[in-house]
């Protein structure tokens, strides 16, 4: 028997929102992520809630409980109860009877097993009763055990269903598989075979799979699956993953935390704001990378303009574009440089004035950063 345990189960108001509709004599699981996540320890973050319940039931209990209850996927069987600070999604056990890769018409179901064969993955598919024990109606244990990301039944089918599982497969491959394993072929397969299907997904949804696929600790495996089967061209066309491995490893030689945009930098690709629906921000600091990284600026000086994080980054990105070695003590460089504070005020500067103030400025500022930071106030204005 497989039980999961800690403090997101046995919160006391994860366990009263799950005793509200035990209680009333219905079934009730922590379903999907939360169990997923806990089987492989990695941090819980949302419990969500299955349950035999109606909609309409699960409002009234949440009412006569005194908690809120917000109709917040009210047609497909979803209930949010909030309970003191925390929200559970409480959704009917449903099944599908109508699907157009976009959307899906759900009718409500009164098993677990109905419900699980509505779902993507086998290790989305696992449910956890209150006191932690897991039912698994379709194989997920021994998927997470080989930590495999297998598809419910055939992959086409799951496809056809809801496109967006395509970048949803490579995704939790990234995140969640067993790398020395490699990607399962008969899913592989049917991503290529099916890729066309990705025409029918908005870019917004496209945009927020790709964050989270290149935030993943390792995507490179997953994103070189994708170039292979003809599928990241599609998203990204001229995007490349050959600098992605030696990324990852860049950065976990020298300690930074993924960054979607650092590896989004490296492998590039066309129209990147409006394929991946970037916001300007984050369009920006791609950009920057980007421009850093083709510039001849030193590392402080990207330091002391922008920040230590983007210095460290276009480091990295010379790196595997130019098969330069590293700075050494780039971090220690990095943050030394951007806590500088330039001595030099526009009211120093005696007898200019207007756009002369900014251009002698920025020359001494040249002048100050190419002198490691060591001219002081009075050598500038000498």
């Amino acid at each position: 028997m497989t039980e999961v345990s800690g403090a997101w189960l046995e919160n006391p108001r994860t366990q009263s929102v799950l005793s509200m509709l035990t209680e009333a004599g219905y079934q009730a699981f922590v379903v999907g992520g939360a169990v997923r996540d806990a089987l492989l320890d990695i941090a819980v973050s949302d419990v969500d809630i299955a349950t035999d319940a109606l909609p309409e039931t699960v409002i009234a209990l949440a009412q006569e409980a005194g908690l809120k209850a917000i109709p917040t996927g009210i047609d497909h069987g979803t209930i949010t109860v909030v309970c003191g600070d925390n929200g559970y999604q409480i959704t009917t056990f449903r099944k599908d009877i109508e699907t157009d890769g976009r959307h899906a018409v759900v009718t409500f179901s009164r098993t677990l097993a109905e419900d699980a064969l509505r779902r993507d993955f086998t290790i989305n598919a696992l449910y956890a009763t209150a006191g932690g024990h897991v039912v698994d109606p379709l194989g997920g244990l021994p998927d997470i055990a080989a930590r495999r990301v297998r598809f419910i039944g055939l992959p086409e089918d799951r496809i056809r269903e809801d496109s967006l599982r395509i970048l949803r497969f490579f995704r939790f491959h990234a995140c969640f598989s067993d790398p020395l394993e490699g990607i399962d072929a008969t899913a592989l397969a049917a991503c290529a075979e099916l890729a066309d299907q990705l025409e029918t997904l908005s870019k917004e949804r496209i945009g927020v799979e790709m964050r989270k696929l290149l935030g993943a600790p390792d995507p490179a495996p997953s994103a070189a699956s994708m170039s292979t089967a003809g599928i990241l061209m599609r998203l990204l066309p001229g995007a490349s993953t050959a600098g992605l491995a030696p990324l990852v490893h860049y950065e976990r030689a020298i300690g930074l935390a993924p960054d979607w945009m650092r590896r989004l930098a490296v492998i590039g690709g066309q129209n990147m704001m409006e394929n991946l629906r970037l916001s300007r921000s984050e369009n920006r600091q791609v950009r920057l990378y980007l421009t850093g990284t083709a510039s001849s600026r030193s590392i402080a000086e990207l330091a002391f303009r922008h920040d230590a994080k983007t210095a460290q980054t276009v480091e990295l990105l010379r790196a595997v574009s130019f098969g330069r070695d590293l700075t050494p003590d780039l971090i220690k460089t990095t943050l030394r440089a951007e806590a500088m504070i330039f001595p030099v005020r526009a009211g120093d500067l005696v007898g200019l004035s207007g756009a002369a103030i900014g251009t002698r400025l920025h020359e001494l500022q040249t002048q100050w950063i190419a002198s490691d930071f060591q001219l002081s106030k009075l050598d500038l204005l000498k």
